[in-house]
């Protein structure tokens, strides 16, 4: 099947590559966002312990939204009486819904699969519900977001071959019904490739989604125990096959050397709940790895949490006073964390779009992981053992 050349109103502007990173800006009815970028999750229609205006001045340029939550609490059509998500959650930037499918293959025994869609019961309270690829992008056009995604299969990891191809199957007959049921012109609906860790799965699927001249392409399905140079491997196959004019986004992924590597191979967005879901335990990320805000050798710690950090916690406050928040359990510390961790994520982007732009990308990078260590050396020696244990079990798999 043939697909004609699309117009967008959300054209992607690549002003420069540093060898394969790449440095843009995607136009959207609600603003203009430089890549690459990581986007913010909100899951239902919050991110978690900040309001609006935190996330306005840490400078985050769009924020994520999830489909599944949404529709089960408060529902899409609530949402869209409100005047849609931006309204609802007072948010005048940028937004993307992801499509509920991967919640909703993470029920396991709550769904049902079919090549029309999957019937699932509610994790909340039972009641059952059909997600269709019209379905999802009617839920999607309630909300309002800017981006919509594609439904989609997620495969599990590790699983056989042939399940993973089926996936792959049922998730681009779902990217064309998605895109005979999308009606809102100012929604940019993005397709998702999927095909595991099979290099070969991988260039097929994009090979087939980049027919559908769809205004952004996400690459789904890692990030989900696979080791991260299976998953380099899985990139590296993917970007070639993708239209160079056109945005990529990795789903789900968010630690500090993963967005560095997901840059160098041209990922343009990145999500993830990494840093939010960290903050919320003490953990926070700085420079040279990360460190355990509850641990009693910050007491009388009376620095900023990271020297040199431009956010409103390390400009206000120091380390013993966030100590004492997450001994004591007071709200505060959950938003003062959270500031602090996206503020280092959106600031390690910055300074690659900067790089890039100055042609010195693997530089940046490099300058950068030589410092970060976000583990000790003999737990780096035991993923190496893990990534050629991975491979083993890929290679088993494969029929």
């Amino acid at each position: 099947m043939t697909y004609p050349n699309r117009s967008t109103p959300f054209p992607y502007s690549l002003q420069a590559m540093s060898a394969t990173a790449r440095a843009g800006v995607l136009s959207t009815p609600h603003g203009e966002i430089p890549t690459p970028v990581f986007m913010p999750v909100g899951t239902r229609a919050t991110v978690k312990a900040l309001a609006p205006r935190d996330l306005v001045e840490l400078d985050a340029r769009i924020v994520l939204a999830n489909t599944y939550h949404l529709h089960l609490r408060p529902g899409a059509e609530i949402v869209a009486e409100a005047g849609g998500l931006h309204s609802f959650m007072q948010w005048q930037r940028p937004i993307l819904t992801d499509s509920g499918g991967f919640q909703v293959f993470s029920l396991a025994n709550r769904r049902v699969v079919t090549a029309d869609g999957v019937r699932f019961r509610s994790h909340i309270d039972g009641s059952e519900h059909l997600f269709t690829p019209e379905t999802v992008m009617r839920i999607q056009g309630q909300l309002g977001a800017d981006i919509v995604m594609a439904f989609d299969e997620c495969a599990p990891y590790p699983v056989e071959k042939e399940y993973v191809r089926s996936a792959a199957e049922r998730t681009h007959a779902w990217a064309e019904r998605c895109l005979a049921a999308h009606q809102q012109p100012d929604q940019a609906l993005f397709g998702i490739v999927q095909g595991g860790v099979w290099p070969d799965l991988r260039r097929w699927s994009a090979e087939h989604l980049a027919a559908l001249d769809l205004p952004g392409y996400a690459i789904g399905g890692l990030s989900v125990g696979e080791e991260k140079a299976l998953m380099r491997e899985a990139l590296e196959a993917v970007m070639p096959h993708l239209p160079t004019g056109k945005p990529r986004y990795l789903m789900g992924v968010g630690a500090p050397e993963d967005l560095l590597n997901g840059i160098e191979v041209g990922i343009d967005m990145f999500d993830c709940v990494l840093p939010t879901r960290n903050a919320r335990n003490g953990s926070l990320l700085v420079s040279d790895g990360r460190l355990n805000i509850r641990n009693g050798q910050y007491a009388r710690d009376f620095a900023p949490v990271e020297a040199g950090c431009d956010c409103y916690t390390c400009r206000t406050f120091m380390r013993a006073y966030l100590h004492h928040l997450f001994r004591t359990e007071e709200l505060l510390a959950y938003t003062l964390a959270t500031i602090h961790n996206l503020r280092f994520l959106v600031r390690l982007v910055e300074g690659a779009r900067a790089a890039i732009l100055q042609n010195r990308y693997a530089e940046y990078k490099g300058a950068f992981l030589d410092r970060y260590h976000p583990t000790d050396p003999d737990a780096r020696a035991r993923n190496h053992e893990a990534l050629r244990a991975g491979r083993r079990a890929r290679d088993r798999l494969i029929t």
